[in-house]
């Protein structure tokens, strides 16, 4: 509750840029915050806090349980309590209620942080990909990151659900140039899935390298391809880029067959 009816008050003033007012004038029940404001609060809520209030509530994680969490907040915290064998020379009830309290605020700050710091920022990466993804490539199907290694999934799914310009799961690979300077070609995968793409690389190109995966695909600079096919890598963009529009065209191709087979 204290989260619900401050938390926007409280991220703003440990993270100002963020408000677009004062933040002495500012409430959580008015409009006076960001749209990057509100989705920090939503997110931090998310990642952090709605963990926590199940917690308190008695909530289990799942029905079945498969192992026990021993590292969690709640648990450090629990530790902080006065054992039953100590003996009464330790710290009082309120100096362990300090510690947990810091405790308890310098995670609420790391995870803020890291929120503000790390997550906000990709967002407006992907963001930005998105609004120039038919620079690209006009199918619109590909997306190219300024900055190689930042988190991107889970943005890619909200913006392109508030997005009305995109068709759903229309984005099949992005691309974006690691920390060696190979141009990466990574498949997207199903929102809520770890493994199933929405389309990976070509089948005959997986597990290849080198060469041979430049024979095979008639594409220069082919460094390798996934045995999954969920990514891929090219010395250049532009022969990333042709990694995976051959993959789209490819699989437009067979769509289209088999229309027409359902057709006749």
């Amino acid at each position: 509750l204290v989260y619900k009816h401050y938390g926007r008050v409280i991220i703003g003033i440990l993270h100002p840029s963020l408000v677009v007012v004062d933040t002495n004038s500012m409430s959580d029940d008015d409009d006076s915050h960001s749209p990057q404001l509100e989705w920090v609060y939503n997110r931090m809520y998310k990642d952090f806090m709605e963990g926590l209030d199940a917690d308190d509530n008695g909530i289990e994680i799942a029905d079945v349980v498969r192992y026990k969490q021993g590292t969690s907040l709640p648990v450090r915290v629990g530790r902080l309590n006065q054992r039953w064998n100590d003996t009464n020379n330790g710290p009082s009830e309120d100096e362990r209620f300090a510690q947990a309290s810091a405790l308890c605020g310098n995670e609420f700050s790391e995870a803020l942080e890291y929120i503000v710091n790390c997550q906000l920022p990709a967002r407006r990466v992907v963001e930005e990909a998105l609004q120039n993804r038919n620079e690209v490539h006009s199918s619109g199907k590909v997306i190219r990151f300024t900055n190689g290694g930042c988190p991107w999934k889970t943005h890619l799914y909200e913006l392109e659900r508030s997005n009305k310009d995109i068709e759903t799961a229309q984005i099949k690979f992005v691309l974006y140039e690691d920390k060696s300077s190979m141009w990466r070609v990574q498949a997207v995968t199903v929102e809520g899935t770890a493994f199933t793409n929405r389309l990976g690389l070509l089948e005959p190109w997986r597990g290849i390298r080198d060469e041979e995966l430049c024979k095979i695909s008639g594409i220069d600079g082919c460094k390798f391809v996934h045995a999954s096919g969920f990514i891929g890598g090219n010395a250049t963009y532009d022969g990333a880029l042709a990694m995976a529009l051959q993959t789209v065209e490819a699989s437009s191709s067979s769509n289209k067959k088999c229309k027409t087979s359902l057709l006749e």
